[in-house]
């Protein structure tokens, strides 16, 4: 009799604590015991339904943005700057110019796509436009004509990339993120393994209905993109609370319960409060050194992701291939890059430890431009090797973004800060397009001194930031460990320490 009685006092004990530990968030007691209780193959079973439909949705939409941006590349070997009388500074003006509005417009857009009950129904609108200018891009005339479609295209795509990784964030907890993102994100890899192959079978349309080949590639490419976006709205779920067609009441209700967790409690039913502090948010993020340390990250792989797929298939034509053969040749090299963002984004969500897979990621692309440096100005005699750099660049580089991602998601606990903050970091990562645009120089081919200088550079000098972010991290949340919660409690109310998020005492900065 006494034995039973102690085993009810330590079931009461462990419930007691479980409730307390979700009291604080404004969860239920009979809430906190159903997220507790539900089954790991309940999880399971869950997360498979959401990874079908919505991951795959994405990565495919991220695959025509990617496509349809860095076609540019495969159109130029196939006689795009002959056509249009243009020199090889236009060509990179033409370049960088996508990113002028595509940066400008990443968080307001973000602000936006909140509006939306549906955001499918935005990001179809944004694929639909961004497809539509493509297509019209086959048959611009001139300079000016190819400006004002690049322009388009950045205003058109602006919003999908931060609001896809902002989506991603809100289905998953921290545990589940960066493979997932990974998943998203090889799209980008993919992109331009199948830009090359694409190319390489639409150019020879060549002179059909009075279109060189370089135009076919923008047209048929474009209307692709525009019908996948009509069918965006019709297949891509938008939230657990619109998904009651696939999701059972349980799996919604578990999904509503991890989305309180993940902000850090129920701040009030109607998010009357993150509106209000909107602007609040936004002055915290810009002032926040953290913020640009995670945004280098992004930065120095957008710098060598775009200059490379803009690049890339000049890189393998100077190796001695003719165009078509070397459209072929930038496939390995990011179908690598590919695995290696899945293999490193899932030990990196399985040790819940983002800094490593930054850091190591980094240290290949140091290799790579260490090779290439000095061996690409004979790059007809170091193929082999300069192929090798190239495929080290690759590897290096995907990994890192949805790792970049993960962590800056994971350490901003207020939704709305978070859908900024995600939208400022792409924002300001995504500047190093506009360096990628410039620093590979014709002129400067096969060896292009600047462009592998550069990256070698900045490469080196992420790690060195990626290496005092952790550390900063780390020192903040010491400094929270060595305050008692009891002291904290005593001069905050649960709703002062909601409103707080990632600025709360009690928050643990992931790293």
């Amino acid at each position: 009799m006494a034995t039973m009685s102690e085993k009810d006092l330590e079931s009461k004990v462990e419930t007691l604590e479980v409730y307390n530990k979700y009291v604080k968030l404004g969860i239920s007691e009979e809430d906190a015991m159903f997220y507790e209780s539900f089954s790991a193959e309940k999880k399971k079973k869950m997360l498979w339904k959401v990874d079908i439909r919505l991951v795959p949705c994405l990565a495919l939409l991220y695959l025509c943005a990617h496509i349809d941006r860095a076609n540019i590349g495969n159109a130029k070997i196939e006689g795009l700057l002959e056509d249009l009388n243009m020199s090889s500074v236009q060509y990179n003006i033409v370049l960088s110019i996508f990113f002028i509005p595509y940066i400008l417009l990443e968080v307001p857009s973000n602000v936006v796509l909140k509006k939306f009950a549906k955001p499918s129904q935005y990001l179809g609108i944004l694929v639909v436009s961004w497809g539509a200018i493509m297509t019209g891009t086959g048959f611009v005339k001139n300079f000016g004509g190819l400006m004002v479609c690049r322009i388009l295209l950045g205003i058109a795509e602006a919003g999908f990339f931060p609001g896809a990784v902002y989506l991603i964030t809100r289905w998953y907890d921290s545990r589940q993120l960066q493979l997932r993102l990974a998943l998203f994100y090889c799209a980008s890899a993919l992109s331009g393994a199948f830009s090359g192959l694409l190319a390489f079978a639409i150019a020879k349309m060549d002179g059909l209905g009075g279109l060189s080949g370089w135009a076919w590639i923008f047209v048929l490419e474009g209307a692709v993109t525009v019908l996948i976006g009509f069918a965006t709205p019709l297949v891509m779920p938008d939230s657990p609370e619109l998904s009651s067609k696939w999701l059972s009441q349980e799996e919604i209700r578990y999904l509503l319960i991890q989305r309180t967790i993940k902000e850090g409690g129920k701040v009030n039913a109607t998010g009357e409060v993150a509106e209000k502090f909107k602007w609040k948010l936004f002055r915290e993020l810009v002032t926040d050194y953290k913020v640009y340390l995670q945004a280098f990250i992004l930065f120095t792989a957008s710098t060598c992701a775009y200059g490379l797929k803009f690049t890339m298939p000049s890189i393998t034509k100077s190796m001695g291939y003719t165009s078509s053969q070397a459209q072929l040749m930038t496939m390995p090299p990011y179908v690598a890059g590919a695995a290696s963002a899945l293999i490193m984004s899932y030990f990196s969500d399985r040790c819940q430890w983002r800094m490593p897979f930054v850091v190591g990621p980094m240290a290949l692309i140091t290799l790579g431009f260490c090779i290439l440096t000095p061996l690409a100005p004979n790059i007809t005699k170091q193929i082999p090797a300069c192929y090798i750099g190239v495929m080290l660049i690759c590897i290096g580089q995907y990994p890192t973004n949805p790792a970049g991602s993960a962590w800056i998601g994971g350490n901003l606990a207020n939704d709305m800060k978070r859908s900024m903050g995600l939208a400022l970091n792409i924002a300001l990562g995504n500047t190093g397009g506009i360096l990628g645009s410039y620093i590979f120089l014709d002129s400067q081919k096969p060896g292009y001194p600047l462009g592998f200088g550069l990256g070698l550079a900045l490469a080196a000098l992420t790690i060195c930031s990626t290496l005092f972010l952790e550390y900063s991290y780390w020192s903040i949340n010491k400094k929270r460990d060595a305050i008692p919660e009891e002291r904290i409690r005593s001069q905050y109310t649960d709703d002062d320490l909601a409103r707080m998020g990632d600025k709360s005492p009690l928050f643990r900065h992931k790293l």
